[in-house]
């Protein structure tokens, strides 16, 4: 993943109802979430929740299908995987990241 696409995928997650809506279609899986329920579930206005979701949509976090007269929106998980392994590629320095213990600084990991 290029810095470019990451920086606004961050962005996009760095406000509080975008983060919650990412984290409720994550959850939805397969099936996605209209977006009139994800307003209603995170008591924002409807035009704020379209504002939102197409910030997400903009970074490359979600997708959309028009069913009838809603629009399903579903989580991106190769576009959330791609920004974790962007995030944790050089962790731990080299050492897999099994557990917390694994993240922990050479010192710390001595003395835990």
């Amino acid at each position: 993943m290029q810095a470019d696409r990451v920086i606004r995928a961050l962005s996009a997650l760095a406000q509080e109802h975008r983060l919650a809506a990412f984290r409720l279609l994550v959850q939805a899986g397969e099936d996605g979430v209209a977006a009139g329920v994800l307003a209603e579930r995170l008591d924002v206005p409807p035009s704020s929740m379209s504002f939102h979701l197409a910030q997400l949509t903009n970074a490359g976090l979600v997708t959309q299908r028009r069913e009838s007269r809603s629009i399903i929106y579903f989580a991106d998980y190769a576009a959330m995987n791609g920004l974790m392994g962007y995030l944790t590629e050089n962790c731990c320095g080299g050492v897999p990241c099994a557990d917390d213990f694994a993240c922990l600084p050479d010192s710390r990991r001595k003395s835990a």
